[in-house]
């Protein structure tokens, strides 16, 4: 990773956030990111200022709803994109260890050059199986036209649960209705990937998927992982992130 690091004072109030911009540059310098991916960042960016760019105690109450999901689902796979993949690969890898779930390349905008850099960058950070490469993506999602269609048989195609970070409306919504629980990070509530999937992180992904490695860490053998999936509601935690971004909460 090459940023400079000079260019940025530690001691600058947007320090972190500049931090964020130049690792998602370093991604497409590098391959992983496309042009496409800058700019939604750039609209994410804009709700994380919103929600002031915290975890919430909502996001909280998510996080653990989707860790204990991700360990009750007898197939889980992590999907992976090229924002993903620039800004929290390591996560990626840790999760998948904890939960016990795959890791699979599902990018928009794909290329055999950018689906080989992204699943070098995760065997980088300790991936042992990245699923979804080259000719790996002979499945398709049905009643999808995009590029995102193509899945690895025995990845998203067959999982029970995928964790979607930084997704797409029209897949989140194609994978639902191939009943699938759909697990994603969003910063915008009123996305269709937000109201569509089971379980919405409305929060930054490079604050949400270290959290989730914490909360799966925690839950792993306890006995209450279905209660806590039972209670966990979705529409009310959108309802309560957007209460914060308007201030009345």
């Amino acid at each position: 990773m090459h940023i400079n690091h000079f260019a940025i004072p530690s001691d600058h109030p947007r320090a972190r956030s500049l931090y964020i911009r130049e690792m998602l540059v370093d991604g497409f310098r590098r391959g992983l990111v496309v042009p496409e991916g800058l700019i939604a960042h750039g609209r994410g960016e804009a709700y994380d200022y919103l929600l002031g760019e915290r975890t919430t105690e909502t996001a909280q109450r998510a996080i653990k709803a989707a860790a204990a999901m991700l360990l009750l689902s007898s197939r889980p796979v992590i999907s992976v994109n090229g924002n993903t993949a620039a800004l929290c690969t390591n996560t990626v890898v840790e999760l998948a260890k904890v939960a016990g779930a795959s890791i699979e390349v599902n990018i928009f905008y794909r290329t055999e050059k950018r689906e080989m850099a992204i699943k070098a960058e995760l065997e980088l950070h300790g991936a042992k199986r990245v699923l979804g490469v080259g000719s790996k993506a002979s499945a398709r999602i049905p009643e999808l036209q995009s590029e995102r269609r193509r899945v690895d048989p025995d990845g998203i195609y067959a999982a029970d649960t995928v964790l979607v970070p930084l997704e797409d409306g029209d897949r989140t919504e194609a994978l639902i209705r191939m009943n699938k629980t759909v697990i994603t990070i969003d910063l915008n509530p009123l996305s269709r990937t937000s109201r569509a999937a089971n379980i919405t992180i409305v929060d930054n992904v490079v604050r949400a998927m270290p959290a989730l490695v914490e909360a799966a860490r925690k839950l792993r053998g306890t006995m209450s992982l279905k209660k806590i999936t039972d209670n966990y509601d979705n529409s009310k935690n959108l309802q309560e992130s957007l209460k914060i971004i308007k201030g009345e909460a």
